[in-house]
């Protein structure tokens, strides 16, 4: 079985599924920049561009997942949590006119984990 680099707990999958019902398909990006840059951003799908200085992680809840590759070389070994919050971040994120963001939870991936992690997805590119 294939690990998957990022999961989602139930809050955000509820949260998701929200902005879904609001803007569509949706898609996920985490610069690694500061302040509000290194929380987990979402947009519309298409909405942020995506190159060759990202990685795709996965899905979750059908979203892609994207990452700065610099910022990924930092959390490779790690699985990454997508959770909410109460609060306003000051991003243009979909959910933050509704009083919460993301954020990001992580633990360390075991030596057999490491072995069995799921491939990052291609990125495809205009």
């Amino acid at each position: 079985m294939q690990i998957p680099r990022i999961v989602t707990t139930a809050a955000a999958n509820e949260l998701i599924a929200k902005l879904k019902e609001m803007h569509g398909p949706l898609m996920f990006h985490q610069s690694g920049g500061c302040c509000d840059g290194s929380q987990p951003m979402c947009f519309t799908a298409g909405e942020f561009r995506v190159g060759s200085s990202d990685v795709c992680l996965g899905e979750i809840e059908g979203c892609k997942f994207y990452m700065s590759a610099d910022q990924f070389t930092y959390w490779k070994h790690t699985q990454l949590i997508l959770n909410v919050t109460p609060g306003r971040g000051s991003s243009f994120s979909l959910e933050i006119p509704l009083g919460v963001r993301f954020f990001i939870e992580s633990r360390l991936f075991t030596d057999d984990e490491l072995e069995n992690l799921q491939p990052l997805l291609q990125i495809e590119t205009a």
